[in-house]
């Protein structure tokens, strides 16, 4: 299916702890900002609760949307995830576990009223860069790898004439485990738990900067795993090229100011579009 007639694709981002959802015009990849609306999710919960959190924003947005046939939606979901059939297959990933195996584009379709045939999955990180990629006019290249950094790890691979792809890198072994455990929200948590500093994650550690001399310690640490993601990544698909995303991206600044001439040897741009990549990347699944 194409979207021939109408330009407007109700678009999602569905995160470890909130879900957005808006209209993305595709004549301008632009999101219409008064369409957008934001609900907390507690990932942790039932799955009906889950999903109910989930429905609510496209319920919105539905409401309020022009009035044409066959409305469609697209949505950037984290992995593991079997897009092509709308089944959830995370579990022990802090997240989400009581959705394993569920088809969640029928619970979507039945809680929005949206046909089933029109409601399409992405990768988030995918997303992410196809939505950069598109509205941010980095197309001039031939090869971007995407990375966003939060409750989980992304990765994506986006060449000229393709859709960006996963480059599902996150279970990539990494020390004692793997490169997301390393780089994500709950890194952060579990390390200051062990020098009895509690938070929630990297903002609320941020904010003990000046009270707790280790707080530095655990920013370089984690400076030094972002890095060897990086090199990494960059070795695997032969590109210096990367665009980076997510909320813990909003400190590159700091992280970088630690390893300062290992990362310019990069071509590193941080994402200016926040969110509305993801929602524009969804987007383009109908175009």
């Amino acid at each position: 299916m194409k979207q021939q007639n109408n330009p407007f694709v109700i678009a999602s981002d569905i995160g470890g702890t909130h879900v957005t959802a808006a209209l993305v015009d595709t004549n301008h990849w632009q999101v219409i900002t008064e369409s957008t609306t934001r609900h907390h999710v507690d990932s942790h919960a039932d799955a009906k609760s889950i999903l109910s959190a989930w429905a609510a924003p496209f319920q919105e947005v539905i409401q309020n949307r022009p009035r044409t046939d066959n409305p469609v939606i697209g949505i950037a979901m984290p992995g593991p995830f079997d897009y092509e059939n709308g089944i959830s297959r995370m579990r022990d990933q802090d997240k989400y576990d009581n959705l394993y195996g569920m088809d969640i584009r029928r619970e979507l379709a039945e809680r929005t009223g949206v046909a089933g045939d029109n409601i399409r999955f992405i990768n988030d990180a995918a997303a992410f860069l196809q939505g950069e990629v598109f509205a941010g006019k980095h197309n001039g290249h031939a090869k971007i790898l995407g990375i966003t950094l939060g409750t989980g790890l992304g990765s994506a691979i986006w060449e000229r004439g393709n859709n960006a792809v996963d480059a599902d890198l996150w279970k990539t072994p990494y020390l004692d485990s793997n490169m997301e455990e390393h780089l994500v929200t709950r890194w952060f948590v579990r390390k200051a738990a062990q020098h009895n500093v509690k938070v929630t994650g990297l903002r609320e550690l941020l904010q003990l900067r000046d009270k707790h001399a280790l707080v530095d310690d655990l920013l370089a640490e984690y400076s030094h795993h972002l890095l060897q993601f990086i090199q990494f990544f960059s070795d695997h698909e032969g590109t210096e090229k990367f665009i980076i995303g997510g909320n813990i991206s909003k400190a590159w600044d700091i992280f970088r100011g630690f390893n300062t001439n290992a990362f310019d040897r990069f071509d590193i741009r941080i994402s200016q579009l926040g969110e509305h990549a993801a929602l524009i990347g969804a987007a383009a699944l109908f175009v």
